[in-house]
């Protein structure tokens, strides 16, 4: 059930809070490391000049670094995750700023490392090479470095940069203290003629609500926050943009775009595509739309009316351990090793999961930790059956990051947002499939199918638009175009219309959506959740036709972590994302599911 008050954290049984302790069981442990890494990178700075001494220097030095790197990340996780446990805690509010202050320290002291790097002779890192072997591991990372040339600015410039670092990171923290620990949405009557605090957490509950009322107050009451602080967040985000167009020149970069891309070594016709693509098929949107609007029985559909199930489903609720069966069922075709590690992340010795809502906490779900720590997910479990999807995409984000950390080393632990969405989606579509073949009537098949056409529609088509607007509001700023609230209020809702089409009827409050969106802080991150749902379509479509095979290969790609570029690991998989194939194959599948629904819906009716 929804919860009809926030509780406080204290008020929440043990078992459904993540073992964070595990990471750090006593303050001065923290602080042990801290002094580390801040002894480490004075040490480090001390290298400046001497990478070319001998291989064994270069091995010594590569060691150290990564060493620094990954006690760092151990404390910045703990301290991110404390806070995000209740944002109004002074003691991890200060915790994480320091962390981050020490991140700037390193990287400061390292901004030396790749300008050397570059400037080491291909000979010479050859030879290094052949004498020491310990050095194989760091090839990929160096080949990295090296295509940056063109973008690595004098040590000097790197280290001035560096400092800045912590300044630069300002917009998306002065968004995060006002979305999650300021900004409050007020009361509403529920369902039940109760009065309920609306926060992020049962947002979506209120707009999948089959009362009316009930969604109309719930989105009103949410934008109306939004609205009255729409110059601040305007202006928080134009600095954001400004900030983000200033490195791209900085370092010579076309633009934002291909310097965010750059990195991943993604071609800019994969983002082009998609956009491309799916303008191409908006004429399908369309249709839904309408659709939706007939079968709500509606004269007028507005935005607040595009959550809500097309069909009623009985027993919608359900309890955090009935959703925690569904996953572990629904995941049954990647395999008994898989499953295994499922289990563990749920069982109550481990405790990677936080699944309540509590006074202060961070909003929506994501699955975190350490190269040293097991997994993390934060979750704001809301009492639906349909919450099963967010604990499948976050365990997949979980299970990758385990597979990897077991068989990567630090450098290459981590993950490239446009593979981790892919681990994430073949889970949903996994669990989607399952429910489908579990269902046990026409009625509850129709359900699900408008649950999938939902989530190709929230996580292709929205998050395409998502990329248009991001990309938009870049290039105008690049343009001398000051983004003030007008500007990205008219762009978005101009965005809006083309998505949409013509049955909805546009609002003042859709356009200041933009502004409670926190991936706009991270650029060129949400086009990602479209290519990533696209390739796990391909991805479980060939699980379902091969079996085995298909289990193993994508494994090994759970495995791989950053040892290659992100294209190159969906290999492995067997999608190819440089082709527009994957995307296509979506908008067919979701074409097919309209077509199936449909075809329901007239047999319902004869």
């Amino acid at each position: 059930m929804a919860e009809k008050t926030i509780r406080k954290r204290s008020e929440i049984e043990a078992k459904y809070k993540w073992n964070i302790e595990s990471m750090y069981n006593m303050d001065f442990v923290w602080e042990r490391d801290y002094g580390e890494v801040k002894d480490a990178a004075e040490e480090l700075a001390g290298y400046k000049g001497r990478l070319t001494e001998s291989s064994g220097t270069l091995l010594e030095f590569l060691n150290k670094r990564s060493e620094a790197w990954r006690t760092l990340e151990h404390l910045f996780v703990f301290a991110r995750m404390k806070r995000d446990e209740d944002n109004r805690e002074a003691k991890y509010q200060a915790l994480c700023e320091r962390a981050q202050k020490l991140a700037v320290t390193l990287s400061e002291a390292l901004s030396f490392f790749a300008p050397e790097v570059m400037e080491i002779p291909w000979e010479t890192l050859k030879s290094f090479l052949m004498e020491e072997t310990g050095l194989h591991v760091y090839v990929h990372m160096l080949k990295c470095i090296r295509r940056e040339k063109d973008h690595i600015l004098t040590p000097e410039i790197e280290s001035i940069l560096a400092q800045f670092g912590e300044v630069t990171s300002a917009p998306g923290e002065i968004f995060k203290m006002i979305n999650n620990a300021d900004m409050k949405f007020g009361k509403i009557t529920d369902e039940d003629g109760e009065e309920t605090e609306l926060t992020h957490g049962n947002y979506i509950s209120f707009m999948e609500s089959r009362n009316r009322e009930v969604r109309r107050s719930a989105y009103e009451a949410m934008y109306a926050a939004y609205l009255k602080q729409k110059n601040t967040l305007a202006a928080t985000y134009n600095y954001n943009v400004k900030t983000t167009n200033l490195s791209a020149r900085l370092r010579g970069y076309e633009s934002a775009l291909a310097a965010e891309l750059f990195g991943d070594n993604i071609p800019a016709d994969v983002y082009t595509n998609l956009v491309d693509t799916v303008n191409e098929y908006l004429p399908l949107m369309h249709r839904y739309v309408a659709l939706r609007k007939k079968l709500l029985g509606l004269d007028t559909l507005k935005m607040y009316d595009l959550y809500v199930p097309l069909m009623e489903q009985p027993e919608e609720e359900a309890t955090y351990e009935e959703c925690v069966d569904l996953v572990k069922e629904g995941l049954k075709p990647l395999g008994e090793e898989y499953a295994g590690i499922l289990e563990r992340g749920f069982g109550e010795q481990w405790r990677w999961l936080d699944v309540y809502e509590n006074e202060g906490k961070s909003s929506g779900a994501y699955s975190f930790g350490s190269y040293d720590s097991h997994p993390f997910v934060l979750l704001n479990f809301n009492g639906k059956k349909k919450y099963a999807f967010t604990i499948a995409h976050e365990m997949g984000h979980s299970v990758n990051s385990f597979y990897t950390r077991m068989y990567q080393p630090f450098i290459y632990g981590g993950h490239s947002i446009f593979t981790a969405e892919v681990a994430s989606t073949v889970n949903e579509v996994l669990l989607q499939k399952y429910l489908v073949s579990q269902a046990e009537s026409t009625e509850e098949k129709k359900y699900l199918i408008n649950l999938q056409l939902e989530d190709i529609r929230a996580t292709v088509f929205r998050q395409t638009m998502f990329a248009e607007f991001e990309k938009a509001a870049h290039e105008a700023s690049d343009q001398g175009i000051s983004l003030t609230n007008e500007w990205l209020c008219d762009t978005y809702l101009e965005l809006n219309r083309k998505y949409y089409g013509p049955e909805v009827e546009y609002d003042e409050e859709i356009s200041i959506e933009w502004a409670r969106i926190p991936h706009f802080y991270s650029d060129y991150y949400v086009y990602k959740y479209a290519t990533g749902y696209s390739a796990a379509l391909k991805i479980a479509e060939r699980i379902g036709r091969e079996g085995e095979p298909a289990v193993a290969d994508y494994i090994e790609f759970l495995k791989s972590g950053e040892s290659d570029f992100p294209i190159e690991l969906l290999k492995i998989a067997g999608v190819d994302m440089s082709q527009k194939d994957p995307v296509v194959n979506t908008m067919k599948v979701f074409e097919s599911l309209l077509d199936e629904l449909e075809a329901l819906l007239q047999d319902s009716a004869e």
